[in-house]
């Protein structure tokens, strides 16, 4: 029994020495001095005086190297997920940062919100093991991306969305050769995109979205082979879409919506067999609908809207049996609408509206029921229906019409509504000669048949 509480009283000496020593001092006082400019929370020191195991916290992670036995920061997250204690007014980002050279993940979410915070060119120098740096919906994160990024060789997530960084985009960002996924989106960055871009072999996801960059596509980004998420909307790019881009045979999202580029869209594109969301609205294309897209199975949206797309709507759309919506609203589209459009299984969302399309629809009932809402074929005044159906708030029904053409009692309304707006002599010379619609009361009536008399007496008086 003495043996064994003698064992007992080393082991636990032996723990306490541990965790004593359980982080190399200059590292440990950088995290102190880390959390203490990001957390409002002067005690954090004090309440987590060994961050790595007797007093951990939830945002800190670490690691233990065997030579020596140390322990190492190698993540410190901050976010919605950890309420406790909260950021900062005066939350920035600390060069002590510095000394944590073990730092695998910094990841920052809405704790720059008040006090300016920029990024330093030395975090990408030091930082030598990062693979995650995601600085995210930061209002007050500004200025501009250093050139010294492309020395942060080890990363392979950069998410810097949703701040107020400006400034192009650095072409050392071509360094970051294991680099899989880039977001930059919803910043104010400006220039053009980089063609160092498209030395990035590894890149799955990439995303410039809702900034400012001009000039036109780089060709390069067509040597993204892995690329399965591109997305450039929202930007001022302009020319044409390259033809390389076709080449992404992993892509599942293209997104180019909201830019100036100009069509026609390449049938290059048909080479893109994992396509499912193809978004180009907003774009001056004026092109017809490629006739491509119907081979591409795996379409699940296609978003054409407000691109001067002209032409009738292509049957070959109705061979995509996985489309769930359909966007060619504000267009020139003419011709009939198919029928076939009708029987897509999947198809929750079709807006059609403000084209020229004419002709007979042809939906079923049941597909008319089961879209509602989400019909929308307002401004297509050629348009006409065999029967009368309920259509959505957001669909005018359109004219009644037999056989493919408009029913005669529908075109006698739309007569009558025409009349009522005529002006008042058009009226009169309308009803004069008319027994039936006379709206006329009849003391005016005999005043104006006694006038008519007293002239053709007077006529024949005087002769």
């Amino acid at each position: 029994m003495a043996s064994f509480t003698l064992l007992l009283l080393a082991f636990l000496l032996s723990t306490n020495t541990f965790a004593a020593e359980e982080m190399e001092e200059e590292e440990l006082l950088a995290l102190f001095e880390v959390m203490g400019s990001l957390l409002d929370y002067p005690d954090w020191p004090q309440a987590h005086p060994f961050p790595c195991t007797d007093t951990p916290w939830p945002g800190v992670k670490c690691e233990l190297c065997q030579a020596p036995p140390f322990f190492h920061v190698t993540q410190i997250h901050i976010g919605p997920d950890i309420l406790d204690p909260p950021c900062k007014i005066s939350a920035n980002l600390s060069h002590a940062l510095l000394n944590l050279p073990y730092l695998k993940s910094l990841s920052i979410f809405s704790c720059f919100t008040a006090s300016p915070a920029a990024l330093f060119p030395a975090l990408f120098e030091s930082l030598s093991y990062l693979e995650h740096l995601a600085l995210q919906s930061n209002p007050a994160l500004s200025g501009v991306i250093p050139s010294s990024l492309g020395n942060a060789a080890s990363l392979r997530v950069l998410s810097l969305s949703q701040n107020s960084l400006n400034g192009e985009i650095p072409q050392a960002i071509g360094g970051l050769v294991h680099l899989q996924q880039l977001d930059l989106s919803y910043n104010n960055l400006s220039g053009e995109v980089p063609q160092a871009i498209g030395g990035l072999k590894s890149l799955s996801i990439l995303d410039l979205s809702w900034n400012a960059l001009k000039g036109q596509l780089p060709s390069s980004l067509g040597n993204l082979q892995l690329l399965q998420k591109l997305d450039l909307g929202s930007n001022k790019l302009q020319g044409k879409i390259p033809q390389k881009l076709g080449m992404l045979k992993k892509l599942v999202l293209l997104d180019l919506s909201h830019n100036f580029i100009n069509g026609p869209i390449p049938e290059s594109l048909g080479g893109l067999e994992h396509l499912e969301y193809l978004i180009l609205d907003h774009n001056p294309l004026n092109a017809a609908v490629p006739l491509f897209l119907g081979s591409l199975e795996k379409l699940a949206s296609i978003s054409l809207s407000e691109c001067g797309i002209e032409g009738p709507i292509p049957t070959s759309l109705t061979s995509l049996k996985t489309l769930t919506a359909l966007s060619l609203a504000n267009n020139n589209l003419s011709g009939p609408i198919p029928p076939e459009l009708g029987e897509l299984p999947n198809l929750d969302l079709l807006n059609l509206s403000h084209n020229q399309l004419s002709g007979e629809l042809s939906f079923p009932n049941e597909f008319m029921n089961k879209l509602g809402k989400r019909l929308d074929l307002r401004g297509n005044y050629g348009l006409c229906s065999s029967q009368r159906r309920n259509f959505s708030v957001h669909s005018d029904e359109p004219p009644y019409c037999l056989n493919g053409a408009r029913n005669e009692s529908e075109k006698q309304e739309r007569t009558e509504d025409y009349k009522s707006i005529q002006p008042a002599w058009n009226q009169w010379e309308d009803n004069s000669c008319s027994s039936t619609n006379l709206s006329w009361d009849k003391d005016l009536m005999l005043v104006f048949c006694a006038f008519v008399v007293a002239v053709v007496l007077c006529s024949v008086l005087f002769e």
